[in-house]
């Protein structure tokens, strides 16, 4: 269908639209309880919406001598009238009519169409005056007994009247629709109707298997049976369900052409934009009914604008109904020819929203939930800024070594800065904060990747606060500068060592962008909420034996959220368990005194900035006017803490600390998030994780994803007959489940040396020695061991300043709090820098050595070989500081084992016989449960072993390469082991080599079934290639480009053939 023709459609189907809706509007005016007069009013409102040129046009209706309304209207002559007629009795007349505004410049002024729809609204009011008369009993016996008063018609054979006389081939298609409708519930009479459209043969039954096809038969159209078929319909089906059928058809007639745009993969964004808001004003009667071609429409929807995984198209469809997706385009801002959706945490966000409004009724303490104004931008608008300003270069930096990318970095967020925006998107963005005003926003990534089960990229990108204060032009320069910052965040290591490690490097990123009115209120000169935080389903981290992991866990703070997410070094959040909230993480006044909130993030509306300020000179500026100041803080009086009562607090003579105490036992906003999460996590059939904000009234949702979590956390059982100089170290709270197997290499920053360092850069220096030790140090095969608080952003000196990309390929990082100093290990469940430890399947531990019954061998890490000036040169003045233990070699060939039971609140971590020494003895087998993640290190062994065994010479490899799910360290208990050949032999040599690697194939099929009890049918998966091929797109070949990252060359034995 061309564009003209595409116009001239909606044009009929827009004015048959009015034509109904006035119809359907008239009639519940004639049938309504309201008085005489009021109706007339409303009609002589009504009916000029329907006529072609609404604003100018005005009706007149005279009743007898009455006329309404009584006044002098400018008339140009230009009418059309129509008698009010009661059974042949005229009763008055109606009159259309423009002002002189209007140019009479058509022959035929007003349409067909219109005369008709004017002829059955006077039906109406003949009727309707009939109906007032009979009310006020005007009409004598004699008229009743020597008049024919009919009741008002149905309401469905007012539609279908009035469809036949504007639209022929809907009214046919109508009564075809039920006419097969009738014919499906076994109704005889239809099969009369059939034989006058056409024969049915019932010698061809169809419910019998016949292998040939049924004879089509050709049908007359419908139109001259129609009254036929409806009177059968009466004689089975009441008015209400014919009113139902008809009105649903006339809704999937409006669908159709809906459905071909958004179902099309052709179709732009503005495509589908213009074929949403045609259909949303072609609804004249707001149906809600569900019919397949509607859903099939909104999971279409679904699928272009939010998400195309199954898992979140299966729950959204029962929550989004196209008038959703309405609402939606107002804030959307695309370009002409976009093709882009709102990325992974607004799709998140937004489902969470319509999950929680259709909650309400059987979970009433959900209602009055909202969420903030959003407005966003799609996902293919990235690579659009890309191209406009010639970037593409930029793009490959993920393909660049780690360190090159961090150091570019930052020069890549000053070109990104200094770019333009598309024309199309700078008047989105206008908009948008002419709609937000002056309240502050917040910049937020949505990328498509992000939030999903497995990838929430927590952390990875950028969100960024602003004011928004200031001069129109001011504030849109500070919008563009902070997405293409957010934009420029995609290639900063994080994201791209987040990638690698899950085998996401080539996929094509885009990133959508969430703009959200930050929610708070404005106090002196700063804007925050009372409070902020993020909600968990599961707590992986107990304090107190009886709360239990679905009893979930809230981080809360004063203000601002972003330090209930992220890991600051020198503060804390308040730490509830919403299923038990009376049991309290810190009992103690000294506790609760030493790990209470100090500090609050706000936006200073002065100096447009967002501020991290002091708590109590916060209190000390604005006193009485911090929201819910009662209910966040407590009073501290003679070494105790009271929760405050009667009047409440007087900043003025009270000193305060943050507790939470009155919001836990005073309000349902505990119970309320509780809910709230738990409800998101029974439809989206998963844990989440959720942030929310209160300004005080209303308790705002500010994004939903699904919590982070590993198949491996399971209890293990810690070893009880064992030398105690074998083990390295326990602990005993804190402790969450797992098992970290075959650990080769520990690092350890020694506290004392850590804490003496004197020099800023020195401290920068040790977390840049550990991120290059990452990336050299066997993969999962070392732990991190150290002072404070890894990760944070406060205070260097309280914790190694790291980030995702210099620990990822790590096993387990341990934090060490020891009483000399201030380092105690953050409990940071629930941070972004925690969901970063789960996901990548890193165990955690705080370790209190000065505990009782606590073991903690530092010897063992200060008196043996420290490796770090042989691996890393430029740092060996660090030696001190950083410790690089080789276990085996520090301990004749054993390695660590880290064993970890939350059920007994009991970690140990214990020098041991390899778990792979049965490669070569298999009489000591060890246990391995199937989620264990010795799968993809025993397979890793076992294709070196087998590489190492290879004669290249012999069989005709330049190279072996080992790809697929063991690579990438994914593999389960039932993965197989793929490797790729890069053969250059004879067919003979093929056919050597193919057996010898069936005999590898069958001995170490022989081996895993030794140590799991699993019997693999084929363990080896086998692919040939040649790098000599021409063809260098070939699959196999971009597969072992270094720079990629997706396989990894194994060594081949020296060639011990000659001919």
């Amino acid at each position: 269908m061309n564009t003209m023709e595409s116009s001239e459609k909606y044009s009929i189907l827009e004015k048959r639209a009015k034509e109904l809706e006035c119809l359907y509007k008239c009639r519940e005016i004639v049938s309504s309880n309201i008085g005489f007069e009021k109706k007339i009013a409303m009609i002589l409102q009504t009916l000029p919406k329907a006529m072609k040129y609404p604003d100018h046009c005005f009706v007149k209706i005279r009743i007898n001598d009455k006329l309404y309304p009584d006044i002098n209207l400018d008339k140009t002559g230009f009418s059309y009238k129509s008698e009010i007629l009661f059974d042949s009795q005229s009763l008055g007349e109606i009159e259309v009519f423009y002002n002189s505004k209007v140019i009479k410049d058509e022959d035929n002024f007003f349409l067909e169409d219109e005369k008709n729809l004017i002829g059955t609204i006077s039906a109406l009011l003949g009727n309707m005056i009939i109906s007032h008369k009979m009310g006020s009993h005007s009409i004598s016996i004699l008229d009743l007994k020597t008049k024919k008063i009919s009741p008002i018609k149905p309401e469905w054979s007012s539609i279908l009247e009035l469809l036949r006389k504007i639209d022929k081939h809907l009214y046919s298609i109508i009564s075809h629709k039920m006419l097969n409708h009738l014919f499906c519930k076994g109704i005889k009479e239809t099969k009369v109707i059939y034989a006058k459209l056409g024969k049915i043969d019932d010698s061809e039954s169809t419910l019998t298997e016949i292998n040939r096809p049924s004879k089509k038969q050709v049908m007359q159209n419908t139109y001259n049976l129609s009254e036929e078929i409806f009177e059968i319909a009466l004689n089975y089906l009441n008015e209400n369900e014919i009113l139902n059928l008809i009105q649903k058809w006339i809704n999937e007639d409006k669908l159709n052409y809906l459905f071909k745009i958004v179902s099309s993969p052709n179709s732009t964004l503005p495509d589908i934009s213009e074929a949403i808001r045609r259909y949303y004003h072609l609804s004249p009667f707001n149906f809600n009914i569900d019919s397949p071609v509607q859903r099939g429409i909104e999971v279409a929807l679904i699928r272009r604008f939010l998400n195309d995984q199954l898992e979140y198209i299966n729950v959204a469809k029962d929550y989004c109904r196209i008038d959703d997706f309405y609402g939606l385009l107002h804030n959307l801002i695309y370009s002409s020819d976009s093709h882009g959706k709102i990325g992974g945490k607004s799709a998140g966000i937004y489902l969470a929203k319509k999950i929680i409004e259709g909650s309400t009724q059987t979970h009433p303490i959900l209602a009055g939930i909202k969420t903030p104004k959003t407005w966003y931008i799609t996902s293919d608008g990235l690579m659009s800024f890309v191209y406009y300003n010639n970037l593409e270069d930029a793009i490959e930096q993920k393909y660049k070594d780690m360190n090159d990318i961090r150091q570019e970095y930052q020069y890549l967020i000053q070109a990104f800065k200094n770019s333009n925006f598309p024309p199309e998107v700078v008047n989105g963005l206008t908009r948008a904060l002419d709609d937000f005003g002056n309240s502050p926003i917040i910049v937020r990534s949505s990328s498509l990747l992000e939030d999903r089960l497995g990838t929430a990229f927590a952390g990875k990108y950028k969100s960024l606060f602003l004011a928004n204060q200031g001069t129109r032009k001011n504030r849109l320069i500070a919008l563009m500068d902070a997405i293409a910052e957010v934009y420029a965040s995609v290639l900063g290591p994080d994201p791209i060592g987040y990638r690698i490690e899950r085998g996401l490097l080539d996929f094509n990123e885009e990133m959508g962008i969430m703009i959200q009115e930050v929610v708070g209120k404005k106090v002196g000169n700063y804007f925050f909420p009372a409070f902020a935080g993020v909600s968990f389903t599961n707590n992986e981290f107990r304090w107190s034996p009886r709360i239990k992991r679905e009893d979930g866990l809230i981080r809360l703070v004063a203000g601002l959220g972003t330090r209930a997410v992220d890991r600051i070094g020198d503060d804390y959040p308040i730490l509830i368990a919403p299923g038990q909230p009376s049991f309290k993480l810190n009992q103690t006044f000294e506790d609760v005194m030493t790990y209470s909130p100090k500090y609050i993030d706000v936006i200073n509306l002065e100096t447009n900035s967002f501020e991290t300020i002091s708590l109590d000179d916060l209190i000390s500026e604005v006193g009485n006017k911090f929201p819910m100041l009662n209910e966040i803080f407590s009073i501290v009086e003679d070494n105790h803490i009271k929760k405050p009562v009667g009047l409440g607090i007087d900043t003025k003579k009270h000193q305060v600390v943050v507790t939470f105490d009155n919001l836990v036992s005073n309000t349902k906003i505990i119970e309320q998030i509780f809910t709230m999460t738990n409800v998101l996590s029974q439809k989206l059939k998963s844990p989440v994780d959720i942030e929310f904000a209160c300004d005080g009234k209303n308790l705002y949702l500010l994004q939903c994803r699904p919590q982070s979590s590993t198949s491996e956390s399971v209890s293990a059982i810690i070893p009880r007959d064992i030398s105690k100089d074998r083990i390295i170290f326990n602990a005993k709270k804190y402790v969450s489940n797992g098992k970290v197997p075959d650990i080769t290499h520990i690092v350890y920053v020694v506290p004392e040396e850590y804490s003496a360092l004197k020099n800023l850069d020195d401290f920068r220096n040790v977390g840049r020695a550990i991120g290059r030790l990452n990336q050299i140090l066997p993969h999962k095969q070392f732990i991190l061991i150290g002072p404070g608080r890894w990760g944070s952003k406060g205070d260097i000196t309280l914790g190694v300043r790291v980030t995702y990309a210099d620990i990822n390929n790590t096993a387990m990082l341990v934090e060490v709090a020891k009483q000399k100093g201030n380092y105690i290990p953050d409990l940071s469940f629930g941070t972004h820098f925690f969901q970063d430890l789960v996901e990548s399947n890193i165990r955690y531990l705080p370790i209190y050595p000065d505990d009782e019954g606590i073991i903690f061998r530092e010897s063992f890490f200060l008196e043996n070989h420290n490796l770090l000036p042989e691996l890393l040169p430029e740092f060996e003045y660090l030696k001190n500081v950083v410790k690089v233990i080789n276990i085996p070699a520090s301990t004749r060939g054993l390695i660590l084992k880290v064993f970890m039971n939350a059920d007994s609140e009991e970690a140990m971590a214990v020098i041991a016989e390899p778990s792979l020494k049965i490669f070569y003895n298999t009489s000591n087998i060890a246990e391995i449960n199937e989620n264990s993640s010795e799968h993809w290190q025993i397979r890793t062994k076992m294709a070196e072993k087998l590489a190492s065994e290879l004669d290249p010479d012999y069989f005709g490899v330049k190279g072996v390469y080992l790809f697929g799910t063991t690579f990438n360290k994914t593999a389960t208990f039932n993965s197989d082991i793929d490797l790729l050949i890069d053969f250059a032999g004879t067919d003979e040599q093929k056919k050597l080599l193919g057996v010898w690697l069936d005999a590898w194939d069958s001995a170490l099929k022989d081996v895993i079934y030794e140590l799991t009890g699993i019997k693999i049918q084929k363990l080896l998966d086998i692919y040939y290639f040649s790098s000599d091929s021409e063809d260098k797109d070939n699959y196999f070949t971009q597969i072992i480009i270094p720079e990629k990252k997706l396989s990894k060359k194994l060594k081949l034995a020296e060639s011990n053939f000659s001919v």
